[in-house]
């Protein structure tokens, strides 16, 4: 791998969410990173490169998912590949491919199940034998929560001597807005669903990433409901389909940290009383998502991503009754300011920080493929703070 030109290339560097990455990378590491930007359009990568101010220098890179060998000459230039490209399910198998056909390691945005699901049963095999890590959702969706629910537990057992086989994940606090992006993988979804209904066992399977493991019954966390031990309520959080799923993933692959009994679920607090009840009720009843989504490539304004940010809660005990509570705030909104600092912090991590032997050639979730490296990275450089609480 010491003989490629690039340490990161990113892939969709003209889309909305693909400009902040290279933003970020160029300011915050343009002098140590080897890295350059690439996408269908060399005359808007040009035109990218000059807005946000990057080197005029700055590698470019013409690649196109409908174009197999332009991805396989892109996966072999370079040591990781930033894929800001979806949905996925659409646009994202070749890439993959091409990553796990050249060692080079990948890291994605997805929050599509079903398709991941695709990805680990066709290439798990084959990137282990390459040594290519693909890690899917390195994005809000699931660095945050899959990550935060790992540093609980590693906590936990420094602590307790032992997991908690019980965590509430709730958001307390948030302020931003979910990426066009993210709307296009739902639709696309649901599109697939109605094509082929076998799909939704696995969007409805809490352990359908964990490749043949069943844990035990789940909390549905459809619905409102007061939550006595934290005294408030509770509404449905849309995210909690896939960091459900990709949680139970990082549980099994590293050999079940968390035990084999695990129970994890995610919801949004909404507050005591009669507020928080009403509140947890519109949560629930809102369509907004489906009725009047964002569209891929529109995003929020400067100023609403710089005013944006995030605050999680989990919490958890032992089945002897020992609790431990830990946090995981962010700054910036989370579907695209801290996101884009997320995704790079992660393909970083991977190039600099976790060797192959820590993290051998697979497909993996964050939490197993990055562990404490990237939670090092997050805490120094992309505005995330992991604490215990308590």
């Amino acid at each position: 791998m010491s003989n490629r030109d690039f340490d990161v290339v990113i892939y969709g560097a003209t889309g909305f969410t693909g400009r902040l990455v290279a933003e970020y990378l160029s300011r915050e590491y343009g002098k140590t990173v080897a890295w350059a930007m690439a996408g269908r359009s060399e005359d808007k990568l040009k035109t990218m490169r000059d807005e946000i101010g990057a080197p005029a220098d700055t590698p470019l890179v013409v690649a196109d998912a409908s174009d197999p060998a332009s991805l396989k000459a892109m996966a072999e230039r370079t040591r990781a590949v930033i894929t800001t490209v979806g949905p996925y399910q659409l646009y994202g198998e070749a890439l993959v491919k091409a990553c796990v056909e050249a060692g080079t390691d990948y890291v994605d945005l997805s929050g599509e199940p079903a398709w991941m699901h695709d990805i680990i049963s066709a290439y798990g095999d084959k990137a282990k034998a390459s040594g290519a890590r693909i890690v899917h959702s390195c994005g809000f969706d699931s660095v945050p929560f899959d990550l935060g629910v790992y540093y609980l537990q590693e906590h936990a057992k420094a602590k307790i001597g032992k997991p908690l086989n019980r965590i509430k994940g709730r958001v307390r606090a948030m302020k931003g807005t979910f990426s066009g992006g993210t709307a296009a993988s739902f639709a696309e979804t649901m599109k697939r669903v109605a094509a082929e209904p076998d799909v939704l066992n696995v969007l409805i399977n809490p352990f359908s990433l964990c490749e043949g493991f069943e844990g035990p019954e789940q909390p549905a966390g459809n619905k409102p409901i007061f939550e006595e031990d934290l005294n408030a309520w509770s509404a449905p959080f849309i995210m909690a389909v896939i960091n459900t799923k990709n949680i139970h993933r990082s549980n099994a692959m590293m050999g079940h940290a968390y035990g084999e009994d695990f129970v994890y679920d995610e919801m949004f607090l909404t507050g005591p009383g009669d507020q928080g009840e009403q509140m947890a009720i519109a949560i629930a009843k809102d369509r907004s998502m489906q009725d009047n989504p964002p569209k891929p490539g529109e995003g929020p304004s400067k100023e609403e991503r710089e005013t944006g940010f995030y605050d999680v809660m989990f919490t958890g005990e032992t089945a002897d009754g020992q609790r431990l509570t830990a946090s995981v705030k962010g700054d910036k909104d989370p579907g695209y300011g801290s996101t884009s600092k997320m995704i790079t912090e992660c393909a970083l991590a991977l190039v600099k920080d976790v060797s192959r032997d820590q993290t051998p050639g697979g497909v993996y979730t964050p939490a197993p493929a990055l562990g404490d490296a990237v939670i090092k990275r997050l805490s120094e450089h992309a505005g995330l703070t992991f604490a215990i609480e308590g």
